[in-house]
Protein backbone atom coordinates (compact mmCIF):
# COMPACT_ATOMS: atom_id res chain seq x y z
CA UNK A 1 0.00 0.00 0.00
CA UNK A 2 1.43 3.18 -0.79
CA UNK A 3 2.69 5.57 1.85
CA UNK A 4 0.54 8.63 1.15
CA UNK A 5 -2.69 5.98 1.68
CA UNK A 6 -1.03 4.98 4.78
CA UNK A 7 -0.61 8.85 6.07
CA UNK A 8 -4.38 9.70 4.69
CA UNK A 9 -5.84 7.16 6.93
CA UNK A 10 -3.89 8.11 9.69
CA UNK A 11 -4.65 11.97 9.37
CA UNK A 12 -8.59 11.03 8.61
CA UNK A 13 -8.43 8.49 12.13
CA UNK A 14 -7.11 11.26 13.84
CA UNK A 15 -9.58 13.92 13.28
CA UNK A 16 -12.20 11.89 13.78
CA UNK A 17 -10.59 11.10 17.43
CA UNK A 18 -10.02 14.60 17.61
CA UNK A 19 -13.44 15.25 16.68
CA UNK A 20 -14.84 13.26 19.01
CA UNK A 21 -13.28 14.60 22.21
CA UNK A 22 -15.46 16.21 24.39
CA UNK A 23 -15.13 17.97 27.42
CA UNK A 24 -17.90 18.42 29.97
CA UNK A 25 -17.15 21.58 31.70
CA UNK A 26 -18.50 22.65 35.63
CA UNK A 27 -22.17 22.73 36.14
CA UNK A 28 -23.39 20.84 32.82
CA UNK A 29 -24.21 17.71 31.78
CA UNK A 30 -24.47 16.06 28.08
CA UNK A 31 -26.75 13.43 26.91
CA UNK A 32 -25.47 10.62 24.80
CA UNK A 33 -27.69 8.51 22.66
CA UNK A 34 -26.38 5.41 20.50
CA UNK A 35 -27.43 4.69 17.02
CA UNK A 36 -31.00 6.82 18.57
CA UNK A 37 -30.76 5.13 21.73
CA UNK A 38 -29.85 6.75 25.31
CA UNK A 39 -26.44 5.34 26.13
CA UNK A 40 -24.98 7.57 28.67
CA UNK A 41 -25.01 10.97 30.37
CA UNK A 42 -21.41 12.45 30.78
CA UNK A 43 -20.37 14.77 33.77
CA UNK A 44 -17.85 17.23 34.03
CA UNK A 45 -14.38 15.98 32.50
CA UNK A 46 -12.96 14.77 29.23
CA UNK A 47 -15.19 12.10 27.03
CA UNK A 48 -14.67 10.44 23.84
CA UNK A 49 -17.87 9.18 21.99
CA UNK A 50 -17.92 6.56 19.23
CA UNK A 51 -17.59 7.95 15.38
CA UNK A 52 -20.91 7.27 13.52
CA UNK A 53 -22.36 5.86 16.28
CA UNK A 54 -22.47 7.79 19.30
CA UNK A 55 -24.68 11.35 19.23
CA UNK A 56 -24.43 14.36 21.57
CA UNK A 57 -28.69 14.40 22.44
CA UNK A 58 -28.64 17.43 24.32
CA UNK A 59 -26.14 19.66 26.29
CA UNK A 60 -27.52 20.63 29.49
CA UNK A 61 -26.99 23.17 32.23
CA UNK A 62 -27.48 22.32 35.81
CA UNK A 63 -27.53 25.71 36.70
CA UNK A 64 -30.24 27.86 38.58
CA UNK A 65 -32.18 29.29 36.03
CA UNK A 66 -34.42 32.62 36.40
CA UNK A 67 -37.97 32.19 34.46
CA UNK A 68 -39.48 35.67 33.78
CA UNK A 69 -43.07 34.74 32.19
CA UNK A 70 -44.98 37.16 31.02
CA UNK A 71 -48.05 39.01 32.63
CA UNK A 72 -50.84 36.70 32.96
CA UNK A 73 -54.03 37.55 32.64
CA UNK A 74 -56.46 36.53 36.32
CA UNK A 75 -59.68 37.18 37.23
CA UNK A 76 -60.44 36.90 41.27
CA UNK A 77 -62.92 35.21 42.95
CA UNK A 78 -65.25 38.79 42.70
CA UNK A 79 -64.64 38.76 39.39
CA UNK A 80 -62.21 41.41 38.88
CA UNK A 81 -59.46 40.80 36.02
CA UNK A 82 -56.21 41.66 36.62
CA UNK A 83 -52.76 40.89 35.57
CA UNK A 84 -50.15 38.99 37.24
CA UNK A 85 -46.29 38.54 36.38
CA UNK A 86 -44.54 35.75 37.78
CA UNK A 87 -40.78 34.77 37.92
CA UNK A 88 -39.35 31.14 38.37
CA UNK A 89 -36.32 29.80 40.06
CA UNK A 90 -35.38 26.36 38.98
CA UNK A 91 -32.77 24.17 38.49
CA UNK A 92 -32.39 20.59 36.07
CA UNK A 93 -31.54 18.11 38.43
CA UNK A 94 -31.61 14.51 35.93
CA UNK A 95 -30.45 15.77 32.44
CA UNK A 96 -31.95 12.73 30.97
CA UNK A 97 -35.64 13.02 32.40
CA UNK A 98 -35.40 16.63 31.22
CA UNK A 99 -34.35 15.55 28.00
CA UNK A 100 -36.98 13.04 27.56
CA UNK A 101 -39.43 14.17 30.05
CA UNK A 102 -41.58 16.60 28.17
CA UNK A 103 -41.18 18.72 24.78
CA UNK A 104 -39.68 21.80 25.24
CA UNK A 105 -39.67 21.94 29.35
CA UNK A 106 -39.16 25.75 29.40
CA UNK A 107 -42.63 26.30 27.30
CA UNK A 108 -44.37 23.52 29.68
CA UNK A 109 -43.23 25.12 32.81
CA UNK A 110 -44.57 28.86 31.69
CA UNK A 111 -47.61 27.29 30.81
CA UNK A 112 -48.01 25.14 33.68
CA UNK A 113 -47.72 28.23 36.19
CA UNK A 114 -50.07 30.43 34.26
CA UNK A 115 -52.74 27.45 34.50
CA UNK A 116 -51.65 27.21 38.01
CA UNK A 117 -51.87 30.79 38.92
CA UNK A 118 -55.56 30.90 37.80
CA UNK A 119 -56.40 28.23 39.85
CA UNK A 120 -54.80 29.59 42.71
CA UNK A 121 -56.15 33.62 42.39
CA UNK A 122 -59.62 32.10 41.08
CA UNK A 123 -60.01 31.27 44.99
CA UNK A 124 -58.85 34.66 46.37
CA UNK A 125 -60.85 38.28 46.00
CA UNK A 126 -59.44 41.11 45.28
CA UNK A 127 -58.11 42.51 48.99
CA UNK A 128 -56.68 38.74 49.78
CA UNK A 129 -55.08 38.80 46.58
CA UNK A 130 -53.14 42.20 47.03
CA UNK A 131 -52.60 41.09 50.77
CA UNK A 132 -51.01 37.40 50.00
CA UNK A 133 -48.26 37.21 47.86
CA UNK A 134 -46.52 34.97 50.56
CA UNK A 135 -49.18 32.76 49.81
CA UNK A 136 -49.76 32.64 46.09
CA UNK A 137 -46.01 32.04 46.36
CA UNK A 138 -45.94 29.03 48.58
CA UNK A 139 -48.88 27.21 46.72
CA UNK A 140 -47.33 27.90 43.07
CA UNK A 141 -43.94 26.49 44.07
CA UNK A 142 -45.38 23.42 45.65
CA UNK A 143 -48.00 22.76 42.79
CA UNK A 144 -45.04 23.29 40.32
CA UNK A 145 -42.21 21.14 41.95
CA UNK A 146 -44.42 18.13 42.45
CA UNK A 147 -45.44 18.64 38.86
CA UNK A 148 -41.99 19.13 37.17
CA UNK A 149 -40.21 16.29 38.98
CA UNK A 150 -41.21 13.32 36.46
CA UNK A 151 -39.62 16.15 33.81
CA UNK A 152 -36.25 16.28 35.99
CA UNK A 153 -36.58 19.85 37.49
CA UNK A 154 -36.72 21.07 40.19
CA UNK A 155 -38.61 24.51 41.49
CA UNK A 156 -36.75 26.26 44.05
CA UNK A 157 -38.67 29.67 44.31
CA UNK A 158 -41.96 31.27 42.36
CA UNK A 159 -42.21 35.21 42.84
CA UNK A 160 -44.86 37.30 42.17
CA UNK A 161 -42.96 40.02 40.57
CA UNK A 162 -46.03 42.40 39.81
CA UNK A 163 -49.71 42.50 39.99
CA UNK A 164 -51.60 44.98 37.83
CA UNK A 165 -54.75 46.07 38.57
CA UNK A 166 -57.70 47.61 36.16
CA UNK A 167 -57.40 51.37 36.04
CA UNK A 168 -60.72 51.60 37.71
CA UNK A 169 -59.61 49.42 40.48
CA UNK A 170 -56.51 51.44 40.63
CA UNK A 171 -57.74 54.97 41.07
CA UNK A 172 -60.42 53.59 43.43
CA UNK A 173 -57.58 52.14 45.96
CA UNK A 174 -55.55 55.81 45.43
CA UNK A 175 -58.69 57.59 46.23
CA UNK A 176 -58.68 54.98 49.28
CA UNK A 177 -55.70 55.89 50.16
CA UNK A 178 -55.67 59.41 50.27
CA UNK A 179 -58.99 58.86 52.39
CA UNK A 180 -57.17 56.24 54.69
CA UNK A 181 -54.08 59.22 54.96
CA UNK A 182 -56.30 61.95 55.42
CA UNK A 183 -58.21 60.30 58.17
CA UNK A 184 -54.74 59.05 59.92
CA UNK A 185 -54.03 62.92 59.28
CA UNK A 186 -56.84 63.78 61.30
CA UNK A 187 -56.61 61.54 63.79
CA UNK A 188 -53.22 62.50 64.62
CA UNK A 189 -53.83 66.31 64.46
CA UNK A 190 -56.75 65.37 67.13
CA UNK A 191 -54.64 63.19 69.47
CA UNK A 192 -52.07 66.52 69.09
CA UNK A 193 -54.67 68.89 70.43
CA UNK A 194 -56.07 66.33 72.65
CA UNK A 195 -53.09 65.83 73.98
CA UNK A 196 -51.87 69.26 74.55
CA UNK A 197 -55.21 70.25 76.33
CA UNK A 198 -54.31 66.84 78.58
CA UNK A 199 -50.65 68.52 79.16
CA UNK A 200 -52.35 72.59 79.87
CA UNK A 201 -55.21 70.97 82.23
CA UNK A 202 -52.43 68.96 84.05
CA UNK A 203 -50.50 71.90 84.65
CA UNK A 204 -53.37 74.11 85.45
CA UNK A 205 -54.21 71.31 88.08
CA UNK A 206 -50.69 71.38 89.48
CA UNK A 207 -50.11 75.10 89.40
CA UNK A 208 -53.57 75.42 91.42
CA UNK A 209 -51.98 72.24 93.91
CA UNK A 210 -49.01 74.86 94.61
CA UNK A 211 -50.71 77.44 94.79
CA UNK A 212 -53.19 75.88 97.64
CA UNK A 213 -49.64 74.13 99.51
CA UNK A 214 -48.43 77.64 99.25
CA UNK A 215 -51.43 79.18 101.08
CA UNK A 216 -51.85 76.37 103.37
CA UNK A 217 -47.85 76.69 104.29
CA UNK A 218 -48.09 80.42 104.56
CA UNK A 219 -51.56 80.13 107.23
CA UNK A 220 -49.54 77.45 108.83
CA UNK A 221 -46.60 79.90 109.44
CA UNK A 222 -48.73 82.96 110.10
CA UNK A 223 -50.23 80.39 112.45
CA UNK A 224 -47.07 79.40 113.50
CA UNK A 225 -45.85 82.98 114.10
CA UNK A 226 -49.35 84.42 115.94
CA UNK A 227 -48.99 81.13 118.70
CA UNK A 228 -44.73 82.32 119.11
CA UNK A 229 -46.01 85.28 119.75
CA UNK A 230 -48.95 85.24 122.18
CA UNK A 231 -46.85 82.85 123.50
CA UNK A 232 -43.91 85.17 123.95
CA UNK A 233 -47.02 88.15 125.18
CA UNK A 234 -48.00 85.50 128.05
CA UNK A 235 -44.21 84.36 128.82
CA UNK A 236 -43.87 88.32 129.51
CA UNK A 237 -46.74 88.89 131.38
CA UNK A 238 -45.95 85.92 133.69
CA UNK A 239 -43.07 87.23 133.93
CA UNK A 240 -44.12 90.78 134.88
CA UNK A 241 -46.21 89.66 137.49
CA UNK A 242 -43.69 87.18 138.79
CA UNK A 243 -41.84 90.77 139.21
CA UNK A 244 -44.23 92.13 140.65
CA UNK A 245 -44.99 89.48 143.28
CA UNK A 246 -41.35 89.46 144.03
CA UNK A 247 -41.30 93.12 144.63
CA UNK A 248 -44.07 92.92 146.83
CA UNK A 249 -42.60 89.97 148.58
CA UNK A 250 -39.39 92.24 149.02
CA UNK A 251 -41.40 95.27 150.19
CA UNK A 252 -42.98 93.57 152.95
CA UNK A 253 -40.03 91.59 153.62
CA UNK A 254 -38.23 94.64 154.52
CA UNK A 255 -40.77 96.06 156.43
CA UNK A 256 -40.81 92.77 158.35
CA UNK A 257 -37.40 93.13 158.78
CA UNK A 258 -37.62 97.08 159.90
CA UNK A 259 -40.07 95.82 162.31
CA UNK A 260 -42.88 98.75 160.92
CA UNK A 261 -45.24 96.31 159.52
CA UNK A 262 -48.81 97.12 161.65
CA UNK A 263 -47.76 100.82 161.99
CA UNK A 264 -46.73 101.49 158.25
CA UNK A 265 -50.24 99.62 158.22
CA UNK A 266 -51.81 102.30 159.89
CA UNK A 267 -50.13 105.42 158.58
CA UNK A 268 -51.04 104.04 154.96
CA UNK A 269 -54.66 103.99 156.24
CA UNK A 270 -54.16 107.49 157.37
CA UNK A 271 -52.76 108.69 153.82
CA UNK A 272 -55.81 107.21 152.94
CA UNK A 273 -58.12 108.70 154.65
CA UNK A 274 -56.37 112.57 154.13
CA UNK A 275 -56.85 111.67 150.35
CA UNK A 276 -60.48 110.54 150.98
CA UNK A 277 -60.83 114.03 153.10
CA UNK A 278 -59.56 116.00 149.37
CA UNK A 279 -61.93 114.40 147.59
CA UNK A 280 -65.95 115.44 146.81
CA UNK A 281 -67.24 113.02 149.41
CA UNK A 282 -69.54 114.12 152.01
CA UNK A 283 -69.18 111.35 154.32
CA UNK A 284 -65.80 110.01 156.11
CA UNK A 285 -66.28 106.82 158.15
CA UNK A 286 -63.66 107.11 160.84
CA UNK A 287 -62.18 103.41 161.82
CA UNK A 288 -62.84 102.38 165.59
CA UNK A 289 -59.50 102.18 166.52
CA UNK A 290 -58.84 105.59 165.23
CA UNK A 291 -57.39 106.68 168.25
CA UNK A 292 -54.58 103.41 168.33
CA UNK A 293 -54.11 105.25 164.80
CA UNK A 294 -53.24 108.63 166.55
CA UNK A 295 -50.64 106.32 169.43
CA UNK A 296 -49.03 105.11 166.17
CA UNK A 297 -48.36 108.22 164.75
CA UNK A 298 -47.46 109.71 167.66
CA UNK A 299 -44.50 106.87 168.25
CA UNK A 300 -43.75 107.18 164.83
CA UNK A 301 -42.43 110.85 164.93
CA UNK A 302 -40.60 109.80 168.25
CA UNK A 303 -38.87 107.31 166.17
CA UNK A 304 -37.62 110.19 163.79
CA UNK A 305 -36.81 112.11 166.04
CA UNK A 306 -34.25 109.71 168.02
CA UNK A 307 -33.09 109.18 164.19
CA UNK A 308 -32.18 112.80 163.65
Amino acid sequence: MPIYIIAILIFVVMVLIITNIRIVPQSHAFIIERLGTYASTWQTGLHVKVPFIDRLANHVSLKEKVLDFPPQPVITKDNVTMKIDTVVYMQITDPKLYTYGVENPMLAIENLSATTLRNIIGELDLDATLTSRDVINTKMRAILDEATDPWGIKVNRVEVKNIMPPEAIREAMEKQMRAERERREKILIAEGQKQSEILVAEGQKQAKILEAEAQKQALILQAEAEKEAKIRKAEGEAQAILDVQKATADGLKMLKDAQIDEAVIKLRSLESLEKAADGQATKIIVPADFQNLAGVVASLSEIAKKDS
